[in-house]
């Protein structure tokens, strides 16, 4: 390979230096280099460095347990961590509780796009994104602990409107993923689920002076494919390591899968999910679709309105895109969240994200795991436990429309699904509905005033947002509105006045024949009441 870029991953890793800061790509499992990291980590083990590095990376790159940046988690191997999503890295959260490394949790969207304003040479990222969240510096400036005291985030009036200045910083290495690798180190990705930010990484690094590490799964002496192909240019690549295929999944649960890369057109004919309280909630969320949207799934429990969709025969109804790139076709769920069966097309995750935040999102389905009576909510953090924001800040802010999901109290909710709506709820989990939320993912005053419209679906009722707060605008059949709502929430919302039950077609098996999705959702229910009192509660 010109210039003897191809290297083993051991000689690759030992370019880093202590001290270095160093950016990786990834999305949950797919794109994550775990070669590369899988080496520093024996060298660290093995030479006590690199030590004091700075870690900085988008999107959540792990399973939760011992795979993608967990293999960092070592006290002393990491100083700094500046990252978008933390769940799925639960060795850096602990390093992070314990004040042993620097902590920050700055949006998803944001460091991709100041991956592109530290390749331009530009000062920092300029954004309204994280405005009255615990980004912003008025509340905590995405700071995790005790021990980061440095202010990345500043808040910046630009013609009288607030925005955030996020800073930049030079990046000394690059760890990337790709599939083949030429003589000249030109990357394609051509078995890879997503692109990802892995181009505006490798510009960020060279024009930092910093060295770029690739992994792949084979090279060619010769590219075969058309040269729009090359995702990342040999101009940009230092070093090239192939990795086994141990190392190199498609995604941290599927070795490959051609559906994702659009090699075949797969069948979409999948196992219908059992009928509880996710499905029911999928459900419900699912007669909101508006025909010819584009929306965003976020993680968790929106993942299943996606099969749900699929099973109702309305997922070309609407255009599903996931945050790091891909564009129609069925999203991916658990631990391949991120890809996506059948794409129409992938598109960077920067560029995913300028889209979203410009207002191109009609609609958003995103989970929920502490409500306010100002309409706030929490995905962030609870008590000692770092979650991280991911894309939720980005997503939230700029949809037109909003739906959270999840169930009323955490953990699965004990009651009876019939074909006439619940039965049997017992009191299950702590509560969601909270005089204040622990961390503050979402403002609803900030979404009330900019006039977005912000619906919260649970299994047992859903809530809507007013300038006055949250408000109780449906019931369930079966459900009690004290019993079983209200003295389980910390606070008494607005109950309104057309306060009308969920359609039954939401608890009987089988299709609920949506021939139209929004027909069935919370317009068309109000139209409803208003020929047919008899149908308040």
């Amino acid at each position: 390979m010109n210039g003897n870029k191809i290297v083993s991953a051991q000689e690759a890793v030992a370019l880093v230096q202590d001290g270095d800061t160093l950016a990786t790509a990834g999305f949950v499992g797919v794109g994550f280099p775990e070669a590369l990291a899988c080496a520093l980590e024996a060298r660290f083990e093995d030479q006590a460095s690199p030590r004091d590095l700075s870690l900085v990376y988008a999107a959540g790159q792990g399973d939760g347990k011992q795979r993608g940046l967990n293999h960092l988690a070592h006290e002393g191997m990491v100083k700094r961590v500046i990252g978008g999503h933390w769940g799925l890295v639960p060795g850096l959260g602990r390093l992070a509780r314990e004040n042993k490394i620097e902590a920050y949790n700055l949006p998803q969207g944001v460091i991709c796009q100041l991956f592109r304003d530290i390749a331009a040479g530009r000062p920092g990222c300029l954004t309204h994104v994280g405005l009255n969240t615990f980004v912003d510096p008025r509340v905590d400036g995405g700071k995790l602990n005790d021990v980061s005291t440095e202010d990345l985030v500043q808040l910046l009036p630009v013609n009288g409107q607030d925005h955030l200045f996020y800073k930049a910083f030079p990046i000394n290495v690059a760890f990337l993923r790709g599939t083949t690798a030429d003589p000249l180190g030109n990357i394609s990705m051509e078995r890879e689920a997503l692109p990802l930010e892995s181009l505006a990484i490798a510009q960020a690094v060279k024009n930092s002076g910093g060295t770029v590490i690739v992994q792949v799964e084979r090279v060619t002496e010769r590219h075969n494919l058309h040269p729009s192909m090359v995702r990342i240019p040999g101009i940009l690549v230092d070093r090239v390591v192939v990795a086994d295929q141990e190392h190199h999944w498609q995604t941290f649960a599927e070795v490959y899968n051609p559906s994702y890369t659009g090699e075949i057109q797969a069948h979409t004919d999948l196992e219908k999910a059992p009928m509880d309280a996710r499905k029911l909630i999928a459900r419900r969320a699912l007669m909101e679709l508006k025909p010819g949207a584009t929306i965003n799934l976020g993680i968790g429990m929106p993942e299943t309105l996606a099969p749900v969709a699929n099973e109702e025969g309305l997922l070309d109804a609407v255009t599903m895109t996931i945050e790091p790139g891909g564009i129609g076709g069925l999203p991916a769920g658990g631990l391949s969240f991120g890809a996506v069966i059948n794409p129409h097309s992938m598109i960077d995750q920067p560029s995913q994200f300028d889209f979203y935040d410009g207002g191109g999102l009609d609609q958003a389905f995103l989970g929920m795991a502490q409500v306010s009576p100002a309409g706030d909510v929490n995905v962030s953090r609870f008590g000692e436990r770092i979650a991280g924001a991911g894309g939720f800040i980005n997503i939230s802010q700029n949809a037109r429309e909003i739906y959270f999901m999840g169930t009323f109290l955490s953990g699965k909710p004990a009651m009876t699904i019939g074909d006439n709506g619940l039965s049997d709820l017992t009191p299950s989990g702590q509560r969601k509905f909270v005089k204040e939320v622990g961390h503050l993912t979402f403002s609803g005053r900030y979404a009330a005033e900019r006039g977005q419209r912000v619906f919260y679906i649970t299994e047992r009722c859903v809530f809507q947002l007013t300038p006055e707060g949250l408000e109780l605008i449906e019931i369930a059949p079966g459900v009690d509105l004290e019993k079983d709502i209200l003295a389980h929430m910390d606070f008494r919302p607005r109950i309104a006045q057309t306060l009308c039950q969920s359609d039954r077609r939401l608890y009987r098996q089988g299709p609920m024949n949506l021939r139209h999705p929004g027909s069935a959702g919370i317009d068309h229910l109000r139209k409803a009441l208003a020929q047919a009192p008899h149908m308040l509660l």
